[in-house]
């Protein structure tokens, strides 16, 4: 495929002081995006029995990826996704996790199809042709994964929450899985209300939640997060979501807008996404 020309080799992750993983954390250098125009490195997590066996993997693509496995590479903090993924392994939970880094100051351009006309966005829907026809096309290509809908998710907090929702409405034909971590669905003026309204439903796996301590450096409240992911779970349910079922929506009383409190809530998510029974069966086919 043409935008392997550009793409270095694979290399290990170094992993920040106390980290004890099995699995891998791998490096892919410079993938070449063709729909935005920039390159940056792609990240991937593979479980501890993935070396030992033959069989395939769910995948999850997460943004935001230079905060999910290393301190020293984070904004402020790390998501500890390696370790947390080294424990749900022991509960017979194993997946392939893919960190898509974002592009600093392009970072809100890249993550809402919709524009604000402070904050910017408008490039989202060129960022999930990205992840759609050049990370996931290599992905499936150079790992072991299960590629169908109902094993391959998306993941993401704030702005990266927000984008996740979108992808999953927007493609649907790809994305069967959805966790919206501390949604920002104040951006844009709400403009995802209605196309999530307006939004055909398909059945999938979804995950969503908030903190009552959300305030950002952006200065919104967290009043305003939640409220804002509070009529989002009402549209949901209205869409036919079923709670404990097919989704599973949770309010952090205690929950601040930063990486610790996702990674302390990262099992649970996982657990529920990934973990049905149904989808460990099919994997080890």
């Amino acid at each position: 495929m043409g935008y392997l020309a550009q793409a270095q080799t694979w290399k290990p992750h170094p992993t920040g002081p106390g980290h004890t993983v099995v699995g891998e954390v791998l490096v892919y250098e410079d993938l070449r995006s063709p729909q935005l125009g920039n390159k940056r490195d792609i990240l991937v997590y593979l479980p501890p029995s993935y070396r030992k066996s033959s069989r395939r993997y769910p995948v999850l693509y997460m943004h935001d990826g230079q905060n999910l496995f290393d301190e020293a590479t984070s904004y402020v903090g790390e998501w500890r996704v390696d370790e947390s993924m080294e424990v749900l392994a022991r509960e017979g939970l194993e997946a392939i996790v893919v960190g898509i880094p974002n592009m600093g100051v392009e970072r809100l351009n890249e993550y809402s199809p919709f524009h604000d006309p402070q904050h910017g966005g408008g490039k989202g829907e060129k960022y999930l042709k990205f992840l759609i026809e050049t990370v996931k096309p290599f992905i499936d290509d150079e790992f072991r994964t299960l590629p169908g809908r109902e094993h391959t998710g998306v993941m993401g907090s704030s702005m990266g929450g927000f984008i996740s929702l979108c992808a999953y409405y927007l493609h649907p034909e790809v994305f069967g899985i959805a966790g919206v971590v501390s949604p920002a669905f104040w951006f844009a003026d709400g403009a995802i209300y209605s196309f999530v309204e307006k939004a055909p439903q398909v059945p999938g796996r979804l995950y969503m939640d908030v903190g009552f301590r959300e305030l950002t450096l952006s200065h919104v409240s967290s009043r305003r997060y939640l409220e804002g992911v509070r009529r989002m779970h009402r549209l949901l349910l209205q869409k036919g979501w079923q709670p404990g079922q097919d989704y599973l929506y949770l309010e952090d009383p205690e929950g601040v807008h930063n990486e610790s409190h996702w990674a302390r809530r990262f099992p649970e998510m996982m657990r529920f996404l990934f973990g049905d029974k149904r989808v460990e069966a099919q994997a080890r086919r």
